[in-house]
Order: structure tokens, then C-alpha cells, then sequence
């Protein structure tokens, strides 16, 4: 549900009105009740992303999808999972509303073709063709990523030595040198309004928050950041920066950090 809506909240939403629509059918009135409910989960959930694609055409800054963050992933977890990471759902976000719809409901849910028709208003072949350009467009547009997370949480813990200690020439080894960094402020919070691109740039913009940062009272929290190793920090004014990470070859390729208010509301931290 989430790899659909990319917010918590909109997710719960869909699901309550989905069981609403549901205990108001009449018994018996149903023959098949899982492709009922996904039908109607799908357009509650089609509906809100063309009212979410409408919002960010006016969004100030970089639009990141809402963080999903843990306390911490089973230790026996090798590898990553790359259908729900930042980099990920940012890529599904590019996608027309009916685009991701058939994907992820045929691709990931093996939903039929005709079912998929039913809810976005098109013709079975149509849908196809949908699901077939999303997949290309993916096959494009996402980022190459290591799925070790061993190689994972090694980059991060070398990048929060470095940013935290000032270490200038190590954090530019870490960084790939085509790094970009994006941060989603949401015209809410000072945030860089393009991406920071190339580790030069990215080193000393790193440099730059942690100034604004008193590491003596801060709190930095290793945490599962869309299921994989990422960082929270916490200053005492209460400004909440989560820090996502793409890692390839040992690199890290790029850094998304969410300072945006409104999306971290609901962390517990």
C-alpha cells in the first residue's frame, strides 16, 4: 500500500474507507471479497495520487517521499530490500498515477490485466502497455544499488565519522564523485531547494549542517531507514533530519535527507 501512496497516513486512510465501503455491503453480495477489497483500495488510492501529483507541481524544493524508519532490521537480513528504499519510491513517484497503478498491482501483486482495467479506466491492452512503459521508465530511472547490507552500513558509519568528526578528505572518499544530495524542506524548513550534485559540492554542504548542529547536545540515532541502515539526527531545538542512503561499489551515490516537518510526524523517536 505504501509503495503506492508513499504517505503513512494516506495509506491508513485508504485502508479505513476501504473497510468502511466493505461493512457496508450487504451479506453475501460479494463472491470474491480479495479482489473486491483491492479494487476498491486501488481507486481510494488512485484518487489520492492524482490530488498528491497536483500538490507537488507547487511544492517548494525537492519532493521525497515520506520515511519509513525502525528501530532496526532482523540481524540474519543480508540483503536489502530495494522496492520500498527512498531512492526507490522516489523513481515510482515520476510515474502517471496510472503507470504505477498497473505496475505495482501486476507487477508485484500479480493482479490480472482486466481487473487493473476496471479501476483506471482503461482497456485491458492499455494496461499493458501502462505496466510495460512503468517497467521501462524503472529499468531507466532507478539507481544502481548494492543490496549487501553489510557494504551498506559500512558507508554509513565511515560518512557519520567523517561528517560528525570534520574529517573533510575522508568523507570525499566515501562519496561517489557523480554524488547528489536532496533535501525535502517542503518551503518549511531551510533546506537546499536543488540537489547538491558531485562530492566536492556535497562535502562541504555536509560540512555546512553540521555546523548548524551542536554535536554536544544532538542526537544522532542509527536507524532502518526504508529498510535499510540510515541515520536520524535530532537537534535540542527539535529540527528532525532523516537521512537516507544509496550505496553502490562501496560508494555512497546519493544521500536523500528529509527535513520536511509535515513528513516526520510520525516518527517516535
Amino acid at each position: 500500500m505504501l509503495v503506492i501512496v508513499t504517505r503513512s497516513s494516506d495509506a491508513d486512510d485508504a485502508l479505513q474507507e476501504a473497510w468502511l465501503r466493505w461493512e457496508r455491503l450487504p451479506d453475501g453480495s460479494v463472491d470474491d471479497a480479495g479482489a473486491f477489497l483491492r479494487t476498491v483500495v486501488t481507486r481510494i488510492c488512485f484518487d489520492m495520487m492524482n490530488s498528491a501529483r497536483a500538490r507537488r507541481e507547487i511544492y517548494a524544493g525537492p519532493w521525497l517521499p515520506e520515511p519509513l524508519v525502525t528501530e532496526g532490521g532482523p540481524e540474519d537480513r543480508a540483503t536489502l530490500d530495494d522496492t520500498v528504499s527512498v531512492a526507490m519510491l522516489a523513481v515510482f513517484q515520476r510515474l502517471t498515477p496510472a503507470e504505477r497503478t498497473a505496475f505495482i498491482l501486476h507487477d508485484v501483486f500479480a493482479a490480472p490485466f482486466v481487473e487493473i482495467a476496471e479501476t483506471v479506466g482503461r482497456t485491458p491492452a492499455g494496461v499493458r502497455q501502462l505496466a510495460s512503459r512503468a517497467r521501462r521508465r524503472i529499468r531507466e530511472e532507478a539507481p544502481s544499488r548494492s543490496t549487501d547490507r553489510s557494504e551498506h552500513q559500512g558507508a554509513v558509519e565511515a560518512f557519520l565519522a567523517a561528517s560528525t568528526g570534520g574529517d573533510f578528505t575522508r568523507l570525499l572518499k566515501i562519496l561517489d564523485p557523480d554524488v547528489v544530495w536532496r533535501s525535502d524542506g517542503g518551503g518549511l524548513v531551510t533546506a537546499a531547494r536543488v540537489p547538491v550534485v558531485g562530492h566536492e559540492k556535497t562535502a562541504h554542504f555536509v560540512q555546512q549542517v553540521m555546523q548548524w548542529v551542536d554535536l554536544s547536545t544532538a542526537r544522532i540515532l542509527r536507524r532502518e531507514v526504508n529498510g535499510a541502515p540510515g541515520l536520524v539526527l535530532i537537534d535540542r531545538t527539535g529540527l528532525t533530519i532523516v537521512l537516507a542512503f544509496t550505496v553502490h561499489d562501496g560508494f555512497i551515490t546519493e544521500i536523500d535527507a528529509v527535513v520536511n516537518p509535515e513528513k516526520l510526524r510520525h516518527l517516535h523517536m
